[in-house]
């Protein structure tokens, strides 16, 4: 008994400690209404300090917040990481009326929704943060991030990653609001964001289509936004309809035809870019569990969007898992990871892009030329070195609460588990060297052979109403030849070439409803692509 009461004594003495000392990096800390502890949801009412009194200068428990200084909802958040000691939280920022108040938090904007990614499965604390700043420079967007220590009612719990929750938003998934009255028109036609993830028969649906390297496979997406309690019927279903005519195309023989083809519905750069981020660190959880999707309305483009970028702490390592991520020579794809039992089941869609060589051989490209730039291994390092050193006192902090360097933590890492803080990052860099070296010799495609037709985006086209039911207009800054309406099987339902109609409106009263193709094809010989539903 007496043995039990000194070692509390000594863990209080041991905390309270650390929560008078100055911390050089940003300082959050929380403390929760009547001392409670933070509870797997739902949010529990709290009060929190943002604290960062700029390069050079320390931060502590008793100055003023600063940068925030108000009431909060918190809880823990997060699947396996929320089993482990050092918890993740959510939080959202709230005023007086406990509604949401955005605020802007460490330079990053104004929002309401915020996480804590805890760092007690990536002892680098990069892992997040560096998927992020690449996705970024490649030019889609990933939340922001920055460093910070937390204490929480009294408590040092150490290095965070302060990160943007994925949400739709002007600054952050930047798709247009779905309200519960838009199920009609080109209003029901976005904006949504869901995902491959664990799922419930409440926020969910099940797909038409099984894997392409799974036969007898399942896949389920889970609906993110608009919430699962607030998206309508007629929400559901234009969406369940839109992602089955896109795996009817894929799975058909026709899916390369770059005007009908699989094109015609996804944003193929960012497919190119999630699947480069994914297997530079060959994530483990990159294509079955918090894989994003997105989709804008028909009249901003319409098309599904891969991404954001999100949950590496299991990635850029060595892990007992699927036999692909226990390689310590650099190889394996990530892909590839249906070869295993895995659950939940991905579609994987690469399996059956990369049967397309023009996909092929834009992503050769693309590779070779984020390896002279983003990817290049200067720049990484650079990264890595640059918040390296900026968490350097902090991380002695960290490990001294958690001394867990030297110990096989978390994600069941293969072979030596460093035992000091730089040893962990030398360990992190050879194993990006060794990847990327693999990945040099082995990524798909030829980077000299042809890309597909080129980007039309310069060209001005409007097609209108979408939905329709009776006439369709089309209007164009530049000439018009011919208008193809298919269905989404490839065949053909309707063709024009009296140019009078273009503008005086295609009668479509005659076509039973559903998803359709519309081809344009201009005078100048270029095919435009549009997706149209007949009521």
């Amino acid at each position: 008994m007496r043995t039990c009461l000194l070692i509390l004594l000594l863990s209080l003495l041991f905390e309270s400690g650390f929560a008078q000392e100055g911390m050089d990096i940003p300082l959050f800390v929380v403390e929760v209404n009547g001392g409670f502890s933070i509870p797997d949801e739902p949010k529990i009412k709290a009060h929190i300090k943002l604290i960062d009194n700029g390069p050079g200068q320390l931060n502590f428990v008793s100055d003023s917040g600063n940068i925030y200084d108000g009431n909060a909802g918190i809880e823990v958040r997060g699947a396996y990481s929320a089993s482990l000691p050092q918890k993740p939280y959510g939080f959202e920022t709230r005023d007086s009326l406990a509604e949401n108040l955005n605020v802007s938090l460490l330079g990053m904007p104004e929002e309401n929704d915020w996480i804590l990614l805890a760092n007690y499965n990536d002892k680098s604390f990069l892992r997040n943060s560096i998927a992020g700043q690449i996705f970024r420079s490649m030019g889609h967007y990933a939340p922001r991030t920055r460093h910070c220590e937390v204490i929480v009612n009294g408590s040092y719990n150490g290095i965070y990653v302060l990160t943007e929750k994925i949400k739709r938003d002007k600054n952050r998934v930047d798709i247009a609001r779905l309200k519960e009255t838009e199920n009609s028109g080109d209003d029901v036609t976005g904006g949504y964001i869901f995902k491959t993830d664990y799922y419930s028969s409440g926020d969910s649906w099940t797909s038409s289509y099984p894997p392409f390297d799974k036969p007898d496979g399942t896949v389920h997406f889970v609906y993110e936004y608009p919430d699962p309690d607030d998206i309508t019927e007629y929400q559901k279903r234009y969406l369940q309809d839109y992602v089955d005519s896109f795996e009817e195309v894929l799975h058909g023989p026709n899916f390369k035809n770059p005007v009908s083809g699989y094109a015609a519905y996804i944003d193929v750069n960012s497919f190119r870019d999630y699947f480069i981020i994914s297997e530079v660190s060959r994530n483990v959880d990159a294509y079955k569990k918090s894989r994003f999707l997105f989709k804008d309305k028909e009249s901003k483009g319409g098309k599904i969007h891969s991404g954001p970028a999100w949950d590496f702490d299991w990635a850029w390592k060595d892990i007992w898992d699927c036999y692909m991520f226990t390689n310590t020579d650099g190889s394996g794809w990530a892909y590839q990871v249906n070869d295993c039992d895995v659950w939940p089941t991905p579609p994987v869609y690469m399996t059956r892009l990369l049967q397309d060589e023009h996909f092929a051989n834009n992503l050769k490209h693309r590779y070779r030329s984020l390896r002279e730039t983003t990817l290049s291994t200067e720049t990484i390092f650079s990264y890595i070195d640059s918040v390296t050193a900026y968490l350097d006192e902090a991380q002695k902090r960290h490990y001294t609460r958690w001394d867990i360097l030297g110990e096989n933590v978390g994600a069941p890492e293969v072979g030596y588990i460093p035992t000091t803080f730089n040893t962990e990052i030398g360990k992190f860099k050879n194993w990006i060297e060794t990847r990327l070296s693999w990945l040099d010799s082995n990524m798909p495609g030829d980077e000299n052979g042809p890309l597909g037709i080129p980007d039309q985006k310069e060209i001005t086209l409007r097609l209108f109403p979408n939905p329709a039911s009776d006439l369709v207009y089309i209007e164009s800054d530049q000439p018009i030849s011919r208008i193809e309406i298919l269905q989404v099987s490839g065949a053909r339902m309707l063709i024009h070439q009296d140019k009078t109609v273009f503008s005086s409106g295609i009668n479509v009263s005659a076509l039973p409803p559903g998803l359709y193709l519309v081809q344009i094809v201009l005078e100048s010989g270029a095919r435009i692509s549009r997706k149209i539903v007949i009521n």
